[in-house]
């Protein structure tokens, strides 16, 4: 058999075992890939983390999420084309590294495809289901990002001539990364539902609300063009206050699908 072109890194505390465990499996459900863990020198992967579930462990350097993403896709073979990252409670669907990857080799111009994402709570269940679609592309400019970083899927080469991941944020990476591909090539949706994100107030985007809208009002600032950016706040205020009433809504829908 072929090596793999596709690359998945998983980055972990080790700390989330039966969550690790789901992710893990999707993954593999999903596609013909390498999956390399990132993690604490100090954590060990639980027992039920068997060996057919990963091809290696990175150690995470210590300097933030972003930098362990960073330090875990820099460490694949180079018949790895195609790249992306998966929180550990997040997961993928059945074949959807099969279908991205095929858009990706369809088409040159295109650097990073992304689909639909189930958002769903602690118990498995769906909360509701982002279909995004090609408006969100420029929507991420100067409104809610509606990109679904779980399940899309990037071209290496074009990761590493924009340097990677910023490493000095903390919270909207994946938005900083959005851009930065976009002045590369073509962000191509894929209408089908790829991947679920695991919404709970454990998680990093999740717990860290209000941070992550303000990050995200930086970047969107940055990106603009240098005569809008003196007028960015007439949208921008009222933006992150909508942003944060939207996550303060899919909480109470989350609470709302728990068994009684």
């Amino acid at each position: 058999m072929n090596s793999p072109e596709i690359g998945i890194v998983v980055p972990t505390l080790g700390t989330r075992s039966e969550y690790l465990n789901l992710c893990l499996k999707s993954i593999r459900e999903a596609g013909y890939s390498l999956v390399h863990i990132v993690m604490p020198l100090s954590a060990s992967l639980p027992p039920e983390i068997t060996s057919d579930l990963y091809d290696k462990v990175i150690d995470d350097p210590g300097t933030g999420l972003a930098a362990a993403i960073h330090a875990g896709l820099g460490t694949f073979p180079e018949s790895v084309r195609f790249i992306n990252w998966l929180g550990d409670d997040d997961l993928l669907k059945p074949g959807s590294l099969e279908t991205s990857s095929q858009a990706l080799r369809e088409d040159d111009r295109t650097v990073l495809v992304f689909g639909g994402c189930d958002y769903i709570n602690s118990m498995n269940q769906v909360i509701f289901t982002n279909k995004s679609g090609m408006y969100a592309v420029p929507l991420m400019r100067m409104g809610p990002q509606l990109i679904p970083q779980p399940g899309s899927l990037f071209r290496r080469d074009a990761y590493e001539r924009i340097g990677g991941l910023n490493t000095e944020l903390s919270w909207a990476f994946d938005l900083d990364l959005l851009f930065r591909l976009s002045h590369m090539g073509k962000l191509k949706f894929l209408n089908r539902t790829l991947a679920s994100f695991r919404w709970h107030e454990d998680s990093l985007s999740v717990g860290g609300r209000d941070s992550s809208v303000r990050e995200a009002s930086r970047i969107r600032k940055t990106f603009l063009p240098s005569w809008l950016k003196p007028f960015s706040e007439l949208w921008e205020f009222p933006m992150r206050s909508l942003i944060k009433y939207a996550g303060t809504k899919v909480s109470a829908r989350k609470v709302s699908r728990l068994p009684l």
